[in-house]
């Protein structure tokens, strides 16, 4: 992998990780989303990318470069976990808790989803700083290092 492959790579996972969160911030809005943000941080798109490269980018970046932007990544879908939740799991209750519960149980998923979500944006900061330390690292290293 190249250094521009590699610069390019980072660069397009910050904005799947923008579209995600819009796609979230919509989600919460109300809007019906087809298809969820994944779960695991290795099932994502980015997670995928990032993987797949685990030691070619661990060379690049360094352990602790790499360990700190994965378990960046990792706090992000945890945190998303809980976004999910709210929206995809149903909770089990009774019929007539039910028909009692739902206006109100709405508006609390809404405003438990803003919470989490403000966790998720503080997540994504950090990934996103975390990138522009490894883009300047890539930057700085050698053309030997590269392909």
């Amino acid at each position: 992998m190249t250094r521009e492959q590699m610069l390019l790579a980072i660069e397009e996972t910050e904005q799947l990780h923008k579209d995600q969160m819009n796609k979230i911030k919509n989600e919460i809005a109300g809007k019906k989303i087809e298809d969820p943000t994944a779960l695991s941080k290795k099932e994502c798109v980015c997670g995928i990318w990032f993987h797949s490269n685990e030691e070619r980018m661990k060379e690049i970046l360094g352990l602790l470069l790499f360990e700190r932007l994965d378990k960046a990544h990792e706090r992000w879908h945890h945190d998303y976990e809980n976004i999910y939740k709210l929206f995809y799991v149903e909770e089990k209750k009774g019929i007539f808790t039910k028909i009692l519960d739902t206006i109100a149980s709405n508006d609390k998923k809404i405003d438990q989803a803003k919470v989490y979500y403000t966790d998720l944006r503080a997540d994504t900061e950090e990934i996103f700083k975390v990138s522009e330390i490894a883009k300047r690292r890539i930057m700085a290293l050698g053309d030997a290092k590269f392909e």
